[in-house]
């Protein structure tokens, strides 16, 4: 059972789950929270935990910025989430900076059921932009953007610049260039994955014995069956509906996003060599800028677990290094 799924099972017998701190904290019925649920949620402790800050996050935090790091004497960093508008996504990589590096998650419009998502670029890093000048004007500042919002925070670095406030350097975790978003690009990389996992799977299933291939088969439908739960879970539980509609107006904006020069320092950070020459073309991004760097991290990390617990120290050394660099 996901942390989604769970979730709304607890709901459905009473069951209310909350975070106090980094703990999880239960209120239910006698006999509700059963010993099969209480080991569900423990098992999917960091998933539930996730889900509840983001909701609880959007309830107590109704401006852009969202503190991950609150301490420290250096410039901080604001980091623009991917497609789905998450900041948690940068929580591992925040901690492992320690705690003399200020960082705050750039929370879009549209994840608080009271306002629209943001359709353009432009309009969501000025929307950034405002409140980062508001929080420390003139103060020096870098900028960063994972996976999307790599394009959203190369504009934002643009507009903090023209209005005077100093970025140091703008880092890209693992940001594909916006002509990857495109729906053409989007289709050729969907007919390559599909045509390597049919590839796959047909040499698994070649070596295989009736009896495993059986056994194959039945995982891949179950695993199927938990894919389209999730969707049907999008669509109900209100934290990812909110979530799918933030996702859709984002990519829509970076792909009729044009990106112009920016004269000042983009350092890219990519999971491993294999981003070298794959076709996210995140080295296009050094056309557009006056300096660029490229930092490798494990050859492990995949683009959507590079700042998760288990990379996140990895590339938190990377950007202490470009922060020395700069310095």
């Amino acid at each position: 059972m996901r942390a989604a799924a769970l979730l709304s099972e607890l709901r459905r017998r009473d069951i209310q789950v909350r975070v106090v701190g980094s703990e999880l904290r239960c209120s239910a019925p006698a006999g509700a929270l059963t010993p099969e649920l209480r080991a569900e949620l423990q098992l999917h402790r960091n998933g539930v935990l996730d889900l509840l800050s983001s909701a609880q996050g959007l309830g107590l935090q109704g401006q852009a910025l969202v503190p991950l790091q609150r301490g420290g004497t250096r410039a901080p960093v604001y980091g623009v989430p991917g497609h789905n508008g998450d900041v948690f996504c940068y929580r591992a990589l925040a901690r492992a900076l320690g705690s003399d590096q200020p960082f705050f998650g750039l929370q879009p419009p549209g994840l608080d059921g009271e306002r629209a998502p943001l359709g353009r670029v432009e309009d969501l890093a000025a929307y950034f932009a405002a409140q980062i000048r508001a929080a420390q004007p003139q103060a020096p500042c870098i900028v960063a953007g994972f996976c999307a919002g790599g394009t959203v925070a190369f504009e934002l670095a643009q507009q903090l610049a023209r209005a005077g406030t100093e970025v140091r350097f703008l880092a890209l975790f693992g940001c594909p260039y916006p002509v990857y978003f495109t729906r053409g690009a989007q289709l050729w990389h969907a007919f390559g994955r599909e045509l390597r996992r049919l590839g796959r799977h047909g040499r698994e299933l070649a070596e295989m014995s009736w009896g495993a291939r059986r056994r194959y088969l039945a995982g891949q439908l179950r695993q199927r069956r938990a894919r389209l739960e999730d969707e049907r879970l999008r669509a109900i539980e209100p934290v990812l509906a909110r979530r799918a509609q933030v996702e859709r107006a984002t990519i829509g904006a970076v792909r009729r996003y044009r990106p112009r020069r920016f004269e000042g320092r983009v350092k890219l950070f990519l999971p491993g060599t294999e981003w070298l020459h794959s076709g996210v073309a995140a080295l296009q991004w050094r056309a557009v800028a006056a300096r660029a760097s490229v930092y490798l991290g494990p050859d492990a990390a995949g683009g959507s677990d590079m700042l998760r617990d288990g990379h996140a120290p990895a590339f938190a050394a990377l950007l202490r290094v470009a922060c020395e660099e700069t310095e």
